[in-house]
């Protein structure tokens, strides 16, 4: 995600909103702000509630939802702190300081562990999910962001942003075990577990790589036509497809990973950035930095639009509750809120 931060004199919060059925047309609304923009009643989303959040009115980037603890983990970046929300009470449990310029996010269940990008420090930060505390801090690259958990090797792979390569973390001994280089800047980086492969976003060379993490060697390049700087991913393994956020063209790609052939391709907001899927409903969302959010439906192995429109300045990042169905939306400054 982009580094910037901007200045602001309050809280922010985190709009959460639920599925709306087709038949429904209902206007957004933000917390202490008024109605929202008319064009955002186009999207299939209602409120449920906003929470506030503590610190500075400064910019907030990637999530990760625990559904066994059902909590919502958001990183501050302008503040270098992680916000913890109870997802059932809707309100914050705890703020984790100290974690300069906190970009990227994962959850190691079985470890126990949440790992966050400290792009501030050069480093991950490994954080108890029994104590909230920070446990461990692990060199990395130059300006860490996206993470990735593989529970089978028990190891967590961090994209260097601005370098070219990727930090390899062994998680039994909390230590670095190497780096893979990958040719150029790093953007989003996944686990796919129907194949058990890495998958990274290689932005300055406009390619999708596959790291095996049984040898951590990568084992396949994927070139991505037309897409400047491809930085958002996700994997849908089931279905053997890879959605793709371009941030320089503000598009979405579509790639089947059986052919390397891309299948969809579709206009997004400015600068397109996080994606969220919501498995359950078979629909992504796609926010991005001009505050547009882009939703879609998948039917047949094919995404279909189904609605575009702004919630909110600075909507570029988005998670999505599998149990409820939800969407989370952190907004850094809503009128000085």
């Amino acid at each position: 995600m982009k580094t910037g931060t901007r200045s602001g004199s309050g809280p922010r919060h985190v709009a959460a909103f639920r599925r709306v059925l087709p038949v429904c047309v209902l206007a957004l609304v933000t917390a202490c702000s008024g109605p929202a923009p008319g064009p955002a009643s186009d999207l299939p989303l209602t409120p449920v509630q906003d929470i506030s959040l503590p610190g500075a009115a400064s910019r907030l980037d990637y999530q990760a939802i625990d559904p066994a603890a059902k909590r919502l983990y958001v990183t501050h970046l302008g503040d270098g702190t992680i916000h913890v929300v109870d997802l059932d009470r809707l309100n914050v449990i705890t703020t984790i300081p100290g974690i300069s310029s906190v970009h990227g996010i994962a959850l190691a269940p079985d470890r126990h562990t949440v790992l966050a990008a400290a792009s501030g420090t050069n480093e991950a930060a490994l954080i108890d999910t029994g104590t909230l505390a920070v446990t461990g801090r692990v060199p990395t690259g130059n300006t860490p962001d996206g993470i990735a958990y593989d529970p089978v090797h028990g190891k967590a792979y961090v994209s260097n942003e601005h370098d070219h390569a990727e930090t390899v973390i062994d998680l039994a001994t909390g230590r670095a075990k190497g780096s893979i280089e990958i040719g150029g800047e790093a953007g989003n980086t996944v686990y796919d577990p129907a194949s058990g492969k890495i998958m990274v976003n290689v932005q300055s060379t406009n390619e999708l790589l596959t790291i095996d993490p049984a040898t951590d060697t990568i084992t396949g390049r994927t070139r991505l036509n037309d897409c400047a700087s491809n930085h958002g991913l996700y994997v849908d393994g089931a279905n053997r497809l890879a959605f793709i956020a371009c941030e320089g063209n503000a598009t979405l790609l579509v790639l089947n990973l059986d052919t390397g052939q891309e299948t969809g391709r579709f206009d997004t907001g400015d600068t397109p950035d996080v994606l969220a899927f919501d498995e359950g409903l078979h629909r992504l969302y796609a926010a991005s930095e001009s505050g547009v959010v882009t939703v879609f439906d998948e039917q047949n192995r094919a995404l279909h639009r189904k609605a575009s429109a702004k919630l909110a300045d600075n909507a570029h990042t988005v998670a999505v509750d599998q149990a409820t169905h939800r969407v989370y939306f952190p907004l850094q400054d809503v009128n000085g809120h």
